[in-house]
């Protein structure tokens, strides 16, 4: 699971655009400004990121199609995700003490949390769209 999560993580970060530093650019261009992509690693670790600005743990399963959809979804359409937005990607079968602590039932799961790193609101699939919508201040 966590190659997998790993190479997810790298084909996400790899989608920022290259700034042209051909004569045609102009001076002031910069490259777009992304959403980030994590792997779970600790509840302190969610609860520093909430702490600096939006955050979203997605709960991921490798036997779950719903779950590979929406990162097959992610990785094409990541340029239009909130650029505000840091996604963390929970391993679903090994994260039983963050499931229970934000309630998460389901694969698949998306939960955004405050500032304090505790769950506001859930839900489940919806991939780009779902995301941003459910993430909006």
């Amino acid at each position: 699971m966590y190659r997998f999560v790993s190479l997810v993580i790298a084909v996400l970060l790899t989608l920022t655009p290259v700034v042209s530093l051909g004569q045609d650019a102009p001076a002031t261009e910069q490259a777009a400004v992304r959403a980030t992509v994590l792997d779970f690693q600790s509840e302190a670790q969610v609860n520093a990121l909430a702490a600096e600005g939006k955050t979203v743990v997605f709960f991921y399963a490798t036997w779950c199609p719903n779950c590979r959809a929406t990162v097959a979804e992610l990785n094409a359409r990541w340029a239009e995700v909130n650029p505000d937005l840091t996604l963390v990607i929970a391993d679903y079968d090994k994260e039983t003490a963050l499931k229970g602590k934000f309630g998460v039932t389901y694969q698949d799961t998306f939960v955004l949390l405050d500032d304090a790193g505790n769950g506001v609101k859930s839900w489940n699939s919806g991939g780009v769209d779902g995301l941003n919508a459910n993430s909006q201040s």
